[in-house]
């Protein structure tokens, strides 16, 4: 099915749209020899170059997806205007494709964090109408009653509207410090914690530990990654709605005969 070659190439992790367009308009990239158009429509089999070298289109490239343990510390940003370290910096390098992050977690939250290079996926995953479950471990000054909990799981008004958990439980502590497990299905800018301090409770170390159908796991330490499993990126497009890519093989190689004696 032929579709825009922006979108093409920016589902295969090559840009985003923007920068494909404009990398187009510049010239740039051609498919069969020929200079591109922005709006062409393209099967994903062509030969398409980015300055004379060849670029693979979502139908020849290998969808990869990772889990990253992500340390607090760190920037959800590929460039920093003040140079600190963001979540790239340690991810593997790929050819002919980039690293998609599906959602984000700010500077001071730790946790799994996950990465592909199929556009489509990361998009289909962050849309609000998956609803995609994501589970966190919370750690707060002093211990929240079982009214506190009920509070939450019913719903607070925040400044950008009602939020709540699906659940939260109390996951044990010592002194002055008390865990919780929590879960929502939303990605609000720093809901988990806005939630808390709506109740007057202060996080002092938060985690994400879960994101649909993937889990953190125990393995995985802080600034790790780790490649998903079949079975679970084949969960991961099935809770995105979409079905999994399907890659084409190589053709064979010939082998050279030996010239005929004469």
């Amino acid at each position: 099915m032929a579709d825009r070659i922006q979108k093409v190439l920016a589902a295969a992790g090559l840009g985003s749209r923007r920068q494909i367009e404009a990398w187009i308009a510049a010239g740039r990239i051609h498919v069969n020899g020929r200079q591109a158009e922005i709006g062409q429509a393209i099967e994903g089999t062509e030969r398409i170059t980015l300055d004379g070298k060849p670029v693979r289109s979502e139908a020849s490239t290998k969808v990869r997806v990772i889990a990253y343990h992500k340390p607090v510390g760190e920037i959800c940003t590929r460039d920093d205007p003040e140079g600190r370290p963001t979540v790239f910096d340690r991810l593997p390098r790929i050819r002919g494709a980039r690293w998609i992050s599906v959602g984000r977690l700010d500077v001071n939250t730790s946790g799994l964090l996950l990465f592909t290079t199929d556009g489509k996926l990361a998009n289909a995953l962050m849309h609000p109408s998956r609803e995609l479950e994501r589970r966190y471990s919370v750690r707060i000054l002093g211990e929240a009653s079982e009214s506190t909990m009920e509070t939450m799981a019913a719903g607070v008004v925040l400044d950008d509207g009602p939020a709540r958990f699906d659940f939260v439980e109390a996951a044990g502590g010592d002194g002055v410090n008390r865990w919780y497990r929590v879960a929502l299905r939303e990605g609000r800018n720093r809901e988990v914690r806005r939630i808390w301090e709506a109740m007057g409770a202060t996080v002092s170390r938060l985690i994400r530990t879960g994101y649909g159908p993937v889990d953190l796991g125990r393995g995985l330490r802080r600034g790790q990654f780790r490649d998903l499993e079949p079975a679970e990126v084949a969960a991961l497009y099935d809770s995105a709605g979409l079905a999994p890519p399907q890659h084409r093989k190589p053709p064979p190689r010939g082998k050279r005969r030996p010239p005929r004696a004469r």
